[in-house]
This record gives C-alpha cells, sequence and structure tokens, in this order.
C-alpha cells in the first residue's frame, strides 16, 4: 500500500522590510513510500506533477501548528463541539476564531485533558484546495511534532530557505507541548538544562547534525525530512476535522475498506475467496457439461427410436416433429383420426353438451381448435362443460359467449 507525504510549505508572515508576503512558485516537496516504512522516491514539484499513491497525506512544518491544552473536552454534540473549543480557548487564541482552525488529539475522551492543534484556518484551506485541484485526495493532515508524554524529542534543522549559511532551529516536543526556536539567542541554551535532566531522544538532519553535535555536546541520531515525514504519517493525528473534513467520506471509507482487505493480515481470506470462486467455476463447467452430455444423450436416444420406428426416414432434422408427423401419416392412412381433428373434437363436445340446450347453430373449426356458441350458457353450465372434458384431456376457454375446446397442451 504506497503512501505519499507532500510536505506543506511554512506559511508566510509578513516580512518586515517590505510588508508583504513573499510568493512562492506553487511546488511542494514530496516522499513516496510503498509500505510507509521505507522511502522510495522524494522530490520536489507542482501538484498536478505529484506521483499517484494509494493514500495521501498532507505535512504541515513545524512553525504552522500552535498546540492549546485544555483542561478538559467539552461535553457536546459533533455539530457543536467546534464552537464549544472556540469559546474554551476563546482568550487563547491570537486570531479572529473565523480565522482558526481546530483539531482534536487522537483518542480526545470529552470531560479529560487533551491538546489541541490550532492552525490559520484560510491558509490551510487554501492549500488543500490546490492539492485537490490536482486530482489528489488528502485524507489526513499531519504535523511534524506533536505533544508527547512517552518520548521527549528534540529535532534539528535547517530554516528553510535558499541561505546556505541559515541558522539551525530546534523543535522540542514533550508532555508539555511543542516549542520551535533558533539556536541563535540564549533562550534555547537556557532550556536545554531542564530538557536534559531526563532521557530524550536527540534527532538532525543531515544538513544540520555537525552544527547540532557542536551545539548540544553529544551525538545525534540523523533522521532525514523524508524519514520524519514517514514517522509522521504512521502516527494516528489527523488535523483534517470539522469543516476542514474530506467531504467524500464514503469514497474513503470504501478505499480504506478495500486497502485492508488487501493488507498481509488478509491474505488467506483472500486466497480462500480465489478458492472459492475457482472452485465454483469448475463446478459450473462440471454441471453444464453434464447437462450438455444428457441432452446430447437424449437427443440421440430419440434419433434411435425415430430410425428404428420409420426406417423410410433417412435424414433426421427433429426427431420429435418428424415422429408426429409419421404417425399422423399413418393414422390418415389407416382412416383414424388424430385427437386434433375435427370429429374428434365434435365428439368430445357432444358427449358433455349440457341437456337442454338446442342444437348448435353454427361452429367454427382451426386445425386443433373447435369454437362453438354458448350465448345465454351460465357460469355453472360452462363449469360444467369444462370439469366434464377435463378428464379426457380436453382444455376448455370462455370468451365473449363462445367457447374453444382443444387438447390439452395444445396451441
Amino acid at each position: 500500500m504506497s503512501i505519499l507525504v507532500v510536505q506543506i510549505p511554512p506559511r508566510e508572515r509578513l516580512s518586515v522590510a517590505g510588508g508583504e508576503a513573499a510568493v512562492r512558485g506553487g511546488e511542494f516537496s514530496y516522499v513516496l513510500s510503498p509500505d510507509g516504512l521505507a522511502v522510495g522516491s522524494s522530490g520536489r514539484c507542482a501538484p498536478a506533477l505529484l506521483p499517484k499513491a494509494d493514500t495521501v497525506l498532507a505535512l504541515l512544518s513545524d512553525t504552522d501548528c500552535s498546540w492549546l491544552r485544555a483542561a478538559a473536552l467539552p461535553k457536546a454534540p459533533a455539530g457543536k463541539l467546534r464552537a464549544a473549543l472556540l469559546g474554551l480557548l476563546e482568550e487563547s487564541l491570537l486570531d479572529d476564531p473565523e480565522l482558526v482552525h481546530l483539531a482534536l488529539a487522537p483518542k480526545a475522551t470529552p470531560g479529560e485533558p487533551t491538546w489541541i492543534a490550532a492552525m490559520h484556518k484560510p491558509w490551510l484551506a487554501a492549500q488543500l484546495a490546490q492539492l485537490e485541484g490536482a486530482g489528489l485526495i488528502v485524507e489526513r493532515v499531519l504535523p511534524c511534532a506533536w505533544p508527547d508524554a512517552t518520548q521527549p524529542h528534540g529535532h534539528f534543522s535547517t530554516v528553510p530557505g535558499n541561505d546556505p549559511q541559515a541558522p539551525l532551529r530546534l523543535t522540542w516536543s514533550d508532555a508539555d507541548g511543542v516549542t520551535a526556536l533558533r539556536l541563535q539567542g540564549g533562550m534555547a541554551r537556557q532550556l536545554l538544562s531542564r530538557w536534559q535532566e531526563g532521557p530524550a531522544r536527540w534527532t538532525a538532519t543531515p544538513a544540520a547534525a555537525t552544527e547540532a553535535e557542536r551545539w548540544l555536546g553529544t551525538p545525534v541520531q540523523l533522521l532525514g525530512d523524508e524519514e520524519r515525514a514517514l514517522e509522521a504519517a504512521r502516527s494516528l493525528w489527523n488535523l483534517r476535522q470539522f469543516d476542514l473534513a474530506p467531504q467524500h467520506r464514503g469514497m474513503l471509507a470504501l478505499r480504506d475498506a478495500w486497502r485492508q482487505f488487501r493488507s498481509p493480515p488478509w491474505r488467506p481470506v483472500r486466497w480462500g475467496l480465489a478458492g472459492l470462486a475457482v472452485a465454483q467455476l469448475l463446478g459450473m463447467n462440471l454441471s453444464a457439461w453434464q447437462l450438455h452430455h444428457g441432452i446430447q444423450q437424449r437427443k440421440l436416444a430419440m434419433d434411435q427410436v425415430l430410425r428404428g420406428t420409420f426406417p423410410q426416414v433417412r435424414a433426421v432434422l427433429d426427431a420429435p416433429l418428424q415422429m408426429e408427423r409419421e404417425t399422423q401419416a399413418l393414422r390418415t392412412a389407416a382412416g383414424r383420426p388424430g385427437e386434433s381433428d375435427f370429429e374428434s373434437l365434435l365428439s368430445a363436445a357432444a358427449l358433455a353438451w349440457p341437456q337442454g340446450r338446442p342444437p348448435l347453430e353454427g361452429l367454427k373449426f382451426e386445425p386443433g381448435r373447435l369454437t362453438l356458441p354458448a350465448t345465454g350458457w351460465s357460469p355453472a353450465e360452462i363449469e360444467n362443460f369444462r370439469a366434464q372434458l377435463r378428464p379426457g384431456g380436453w382444455a376448455v376457454e370462455a370468451s365473449d359467449g363462445r367457447l374453444t375446446l382443444r387438447p390439452q397442451g395444445g396451441v
């Protein structure tokens, strides 16, 4: 299951000199992984040129996500939860509430303490719209760092930009939140003594490793931007909530179910279903072959009966029809009427004719059908006429003051 993590460029703040935000070229850095563990490829390109993947995730930089601590998550319905959070955090927000996007920590429980991520809503919505305008379905938005009580983590990286001598930035995350600051100045040095009181994980990008070890005074683990992005992808965080939640939830649920079905734990189920399908296909083919073979055997038996009974028939085209014709010819030659002849039909009608009914004024005969007038007949008389003829193999139809007599099974 391939995963594409797209790095959202850091949000441009107003510059002190010009007072305007710098304009980027609309390109995104990305990392593509075949399994979410190893880096397959990485690069930077326009949204329309990003590689295809089963899952697409967006990653925010360290400085684009603020963290707020709520002593207790409000107990509110899902539709009113965002408004309740804004009311709870109103004094802590630096922007207008309508410009702030909020997201809850994974597995947040009402009434319990939780962390809440805050982002600039119009900017984030524009970034997502740019990616989805290129045909990408962004399923989750991830933070690079998040409050973590299990393992404090300090990560050194270079400040994004074109300056090769760009200063380093340290992002520290622990149970008290996330702090991102440059190594210039004394604040980072003052906080370092407290951060080094307990065990912590120290990492750095390859470009920042040498200077980070010199500043920290201890070796650091190399962690490139690509590996860090995949670490974020393996987390449970999803900042795409509330009014920025994806509108195609049904499609995402279907894709998640399909990906789960394709995962290794479901391999026995896939093999079982494939075996069942093969067995069903073989069984259907075998049953069809047996039916076809049985039909061919019956046709051959009928052909043999026709040839044995009527040796003068040379070519067998339709054995039942030819046998019926030959039988009819023999009956005609012997002067004996068949059940579809006029004499047989009239004789059957005479045997069941109701007492007291006058002689027929007219009738109509077609091969296999005899139509008699029944004007003035009561329903009881018609039913009695039909009941007397039924045991002899005759069918009677009544409509529009007429009775139609025919052999059962005939048309």
